[in-house]
């Protein structure tokens, strides 16, 4: 073949034109794009240059007979086309180039070219006459080594657990009637108590390491298990003996806290209502302090006023009541009050009835159930009393005199339980994404009827697109979890902050989890919808996180009232008005404004830096926040009350806490990848990070749009970034789903295997 025509600086650019060329790729601002590259490749001339550009052009293109001629250049040269390469385009270009000459090196403009123009390799592989090379996948990192990152304060112990569930107890099976479930999970969580893993977060002195970060990286760890074990676990040694471990007192501990760790005592937690469910403060079960008999009625008062949804009803003994306290006549707001259910024969104590919740749609292996109450007495030194006792005088007594404030200390202290629901959803979706992509990695299906081999699922684009960002996304999450647990468990001051941190990041994790366990779901076929391989029951098991422990839209809610209140720290008093008065001060030209050369800034080094994902993000939580304040204002100014003006924003005060949450994800990520070491892998998690916080940004392009931060090129621009960022973390995608360090015994999905 005649090439004499072609310089050996343009040699490299002639698989680029060709696959331009046959598949159009090529609009104005792309052609753009390609002519910037040309002009800053040194290696050309400028007759070489002049030829290029003249190939460019839209309304002349190159005729059949030269695009022809190309794909014969390329085809001669029988250069291979390696898939799993950074660059494959380019590299693959040199390649052929190198053929015809001796002296072709790395060329960064055909680089910028292959990365702006969003191409990836199964675009165009089958133009090309040249063996494709299929890796299924690197094996550059190492999965233990990300696992050991990411959990390196928890790793020993997480470990120590992972081998602890190799015990034939923990297998899993198809259990559908939910008898002999329940009989299975009873025995699995008092085995778990007999190693000692239900009383890890407890003190040491009743049996535990008190170490509640431990205990929430174990709880995942149980999801993988069954769901139902790791709510019941939840349910026993979290909720029930973590009220007795933070509502009460010593003598609470001494009485209770080492039998609820050893199960010898099993208990629930009854606070959820038939008629008040999210709204804890408005129960209405009493317990009425009786000075004679130095005592607590506690009482069901109306048909839908039972707790219901107790998980761990059927089984225990004593129950964590909450309940509105009345002392003296007077309300005292609500509070916790153990109460005995069942005598050590298991029967129903006087005045106590409770039902079967019945078949749910996952999560069947725990007894939920309905209690009610009629006119129980306990002895008073049930009150769970450490921010509200009633002396020997039968007076209340607190340290903490707002009412308010003690009511939100003593649920600040069951914040614990948030966190830990958040991790066991993402536990799922890990484990969904890990099914889904290990089978993605093994299951051919189609071809260019050319290939005898069809392709593999994760070769696909649209597969890498819908599978991968949730990948990113899931490690994110992760470390952002394991902070929110740290700074629970470490912080001595009012725990409203990070109750306000959790209730949002509790929402917008949950609700990724159940999107992400849907699309893994999909991902997989009909295979995904066989009981054996796990994704069906992660799916339904997980679906009440997002309502749980805090329905989602509330807890939204709660986190933007979060952002509203912190203002107040900013004026160090003046009540919310003053507040008000403030955001509307600092609603400026600056803020309402965005330099056009920044909302078309569309180069790669911009895009990936997280100074770029952090001002985005940063700047619609601004924006949401003063333009929230400002609508709450106008509506008190026209005298509307503060709630009523509360609810007409109520859609916008959503977006808020949703607005809040992603900033503090993309914060703490960031923070926790800047502190490690200089390497390839602390690169792969600014990779990570990039992929989650560009796919974030584009999900909310219409409102960036909306208000001038993003030009249409950019958020372009992102949306390519998004499928090129999938596209190079794909040769790494066994290894990053291995790094969520699930035990290979617990790997029994037959399509994962």
């Amino acid at each position: 073949m005649d090439i004499s025509n072609y310089s050996n600086s343009i040699l490299p650019y002639i698989p680029f034109f060709y696959v331009i060329w046959s598949d159009d790729l090529l609009s104005t601002s792309e052609i753009d794009v390609v002519k910037t590259a040309i002009e800053e490749d040194n290696s050309l001339s400028n007759s070489d240059k002049q030829k290029l550009k003249s190939w460019l052009k839209r309304d002349s293109p190159p005729k059949n007979e030269l695009v022809k001629s190309w794909q014969q250049l390329i085809t001669n040269s029988n250069a291979k086309l390696i898939e799993s390469e950074v660059y494959p385009l380019e590299s693959f270009s040199q390649k052929v180039a190198s053929f015809y000459c001796k002296n072709c090196t790395a060329n960064e403009s055909l680089q910028n070219i292959e990365l702006h123009l969003g191409i990836q390799p199964n675009h165009y592989n089958h133009l090309f006459n040249v063996e494709v090379v299929h890796q299924a996948f690197s094996d550059r990192f190492s999965g233990s080594d990300i696992d050991a990152i990411v959990n390196a304060p928890y790793l020993q112990e997480i470990n120590t657990f992972k081998e602890f569930l190799k015990n034939p107890v923990f297998k899993w099976d198809v259990v559908r009637d939910k008898s002999k479930a329940r009989k299975i999970v009873l025995k699995q969580v008092q085995t778990l108590a007999a190693g000692g893993w239900g009383a890890l977060a407890y003190p040491k002195a009743y049996g535990g390491k008190n170490n509640i970060e431990s205990y929430a990286s174990i709880f995942e760890q149980l999801i993988f298990v069954d769901g139902s074990l790791a709510i019941k676990f939840g349910v026993q040694f979290g909720l029930f003996g973590g009220s007795i471990q933070n509502l009460g007192r010593k003598y609470h501990h001494d009485n209770y806290l080492k039998e609820t760790g050893e199960t010898k005592l099993l208990g629930c937690f009854a606070m959820t209502e038939t008629g008040h469910g999210s709204n804890v403060r408005g129960i209405k079960t009493t317990a009425t302090y009786v000075h004679e008999t130095q005592s607590l009625i506690i009482h069901t008062p109306g048909k839908n006023d039972n707790k219901e949804y107790i998980g761990n009803a059927l089984d225990s003994k004593m129950a964590s009541v909450f309940a509105q306290l009345i002392v003296g006549g007077k309300n005292k707001g609500v509070h916790a009050i153990l109460v005995p259910l069942r005598n050590e024969k298991h029967e129903l104590l006087p005045g106590i009835r409770i039902e079967d919740n019945g078949y749910k749609l996952g999560l069947n292996g725990v007894d939920n159930g309905k209690i009610w109450f009629n006119q129980v007495m306990v002895p008073v030194v049930n009150l769970l009393d450490k921010y509200g006792q009633i002396d020997d005088q039968g007076d209340y007594q607190s340290k903490i005199k707002n009412p308010n404030k003690r009511f939100f200390t003593m649920l600040g202290t069951l914040v614990g339980g948030r966190i830990c629901v958040a991790k066991g959803a993402l536990a799922g979706a890990k484990m969904s994404l890990t099914i889904a992509i290990k089978h993605a990695l093994q299951r051919r299906q189609f071809n260019d009827s050319i290939k005898v081999q069809e392709d593999l699922l994760m070769d696909y684009p649209s597969h890498q697109l819908r599978l991968i960002p949730k990948v990113a996304s899931s490690y994110v999450y992760h470390t952002v979890l394991q902070r929110a647990m740290h700074e629970y468990a470490n912080s001595t001051e009012d725990k409203r902050r990070i109750e306000t941190q959790v209730a949002g990041l509790k929402a917008i994790i949950t609700w990724f989890a159940t999107g992400t366990i849907q699309e893994c779901r999909e991902a997989c076929g009909g295979k995904g919808y066989l009981l054996e391989n796990r994704i069906a029951d992660l799916k339904n098991d997980t679906d009440i996180f997002t309502t749980f422990e805090g329905d989602n839209t509330v807890l939204l809610q709660l986190a933007a009232k979060g952002v509203l209140s912190d203002f107040k720290s900013e004026l160090n008093a003046g009540g919310f008005v003053s507040v008000l008065k403030l955001i509307g001060g600092r609603f400026t030209d600056k803020l309402a404004t965005i330099n056009p050369a920044y909302s078309n800034k569309v180069d790669k080094a911009h895009l990936y830096n997280p100074k770029f994902h952090l001002h985005a993000l940063d700047f619609r939580l601004r924006r949401l926040t003063d333009s929230a304040a400002m609508r709450i204002r106008g509506y008190i100014k026209k005298g509307i009350p503060s709630y009523q003006a509360f609810l007409k924003t109520q859609t916008h005060l959503l977006a808020l806490g949703k607005a809040y949450s992603e900033v503090l994800a993309m914060k703490w990520f960031y923070e926790f990848t800047s502190k490690l070491d200089d390497g390839p892998y602390k690169d792969l998690l600014y990779q990570i990070g990039a992929l989650h916080g560009l796919s974030v940004i584009r999900k909310d392009a219409t409102w960036f749009l909306e208000h001038g931060y993003l030009s249409g090129a950019k958020s372009k621009a992102i949306r390519q970034r998004v499928e090129r960022l999938s596209t190079e973390l794909r040769p790494h995608i066994n290894t990053l789903v291995d790094g969520f360090g699930i035990p290979e015994h617990s790997m029994t999905a037959p399509i994962a295997n």
